[in-house]
Formats: structure tokens, sequence, C-alpha cells
């Protein structure tokens, strides 16, 4: 008689295997999960930048800024006017678009924008500011960003960035 070897796997070598899948996970993941996050940051300081280039359109059409995100935002039915530009997308006109929650208030002079994480941490680390000027601001932690808060990509404002 002959002996014939079995084909396959043991149950050790598979569980060697998965145990090897996991740590590989357990060491991805919280990377993937900050990419995630500065993703949601970047997309945050682009709406911000379409907010405040549909706020200079808006200024340039009605002779005012808005004085909410629905004013920017489409129309619930027929065309665009003074109280639904169609400026900007339905989801941004509602306040919040992926991990953000954004806010636009007018003032006599001009207007603010102000963007804070949904789930800070998990969202998004810092807060967003940018009014009339066009500048965007930001801040560390969750404390809002002001007008008085370093400038998007300022050497003082990384100095303060712990998370990277």
């Amino acid at each position: 008689m002959r002996n014939r070897r079995q084909r396959g796997f043991s149950l050790i070598e598979l569980l060697i295997v998965i145990a090897i899948i996991l740590i590989i996970v357990t060491v991805a993941l919280p990377k993937l999960n900050k990419a995630r996050m500065y993703a949601q940051e970047t997309a945050a300081l682009k709406a911000i930048q379409t907010l405040n280039t549909a706020q200079v359109q808006y200024n340039s059409t009605f002779g005012r800024f808005a004085q909410s995100l629905t004013e920017l935002g489409p129309p619930a039915s027929g065309t665009a006017n003074a109280s639904a530009a169609d400026l900007i997308s339905g989801d941004l006109g509602a306040g919040v678009k992926q991990g953000y929650n954004f806010t636009l208030t007018g003032t006599p002079t001009g207007y603010t924008i102000s963007a804070v994480p949904s789930v800070f941490g998990s969202t998004g680390s810092r807060t967003f500011f940018s009014d009339q000027s066009l500048v965007i601001r930001e801040n560390y932690g969750q404390e809002p960003a002001t007008a008085n808060s370093k400038e998007v990509g300022s050497v003082a404002a990384k100095a303060g960035d712990t998370t990277k």
C-alpha cells in the first residue's frame, strides 16, 4: 500500500495565517482612520472655499451677502432667487457635508463661516473659520476657530499640531 499525502492546510496553519492578518489589520486601521479624517478636513476646506465663492457671486447678483446657507442653496421649487440662489449643493445648504457641520451668519458688512467636526477626533480634529476677507483660519482642538485664529497652512498653526 502506498501512503497518500493529504492535501490542504492543517488547522494550525490556518490559525497562524488568520493571526497574521489580524495583526496587519490592527496596525493599519489607525492609519486608515487618520487618513479618512484628513480627507474630511480637506473636504471641509474646499467647502469653505465654495461658500466664499458663492458669497461673492451672490453679492454680485443681489447687491448684498447671503445671510444664511439656505439663501445660497437650491430652491425647493421654481427658479433661483434671493432666498434660494442655487449656488451650492443641497447638502451644504443644509449645513452638513462629509463629517463637518457648517454655519453661515450674515453681518451688516459681510458674513462669517464656521465649520466644526460632527464628531471631534473622528470626523475631524480642526475647526475652521472664514469671512468676507476670504482668509480661512483654523484651530486645532474643539474650541471653534475665530477671526483671531491662525491662517490655514501657517507655520504657527502647524507648530501647535500634535496629531501629525
